[in-house]
């Protein structure tokens, strides 16, 4: 498994128009090769917000990040100081905890 996790301020959008705008977008989402999971984050009072998401793999991982999907949230006016981050999986600890 991978993580990757994105972050991003909102610039001129609510954070009422931000829910409707990932509702609306979850399905697009679901669709993603190798995808497990996707988790929506905001944190309205530091005005962060983003997605951490679970892939099969590190190509998968990959794959997202040359996708349209991910160009269309990369270059949208409204998401500031985006920031990407991706992630191995230490599964000893990880099981442990029941994460895997």
């Amino acid at each position: 498994m991978h993580i990757l996790v994105i972050n991003f301020e909102l610039h001129e959008l609510s954070h009422e128009d931000f829910q409707a705008v990932a509702t609306e977008a979850a399905p697009a989402f679901a669709e993603i090769p190798g995808l497990i999971s996707k988790h929506f984050l905001s944190n309205e009072d530091t005005n962060t917000y983003g997605g951490v998401y679970v892939f099969e793999s590190k190509q998968a991982t990959q794959n997202y990040l040359n996708s349209d999907l991910c160009a269309g949230l990369a270059a949208n006016e409204h998401f500031i100081n985006m920031q990407v981050r991706d992630f191995g999986i230490l599964e000893g600890p990880s099981q442990v905890t029941r994460a895997l």
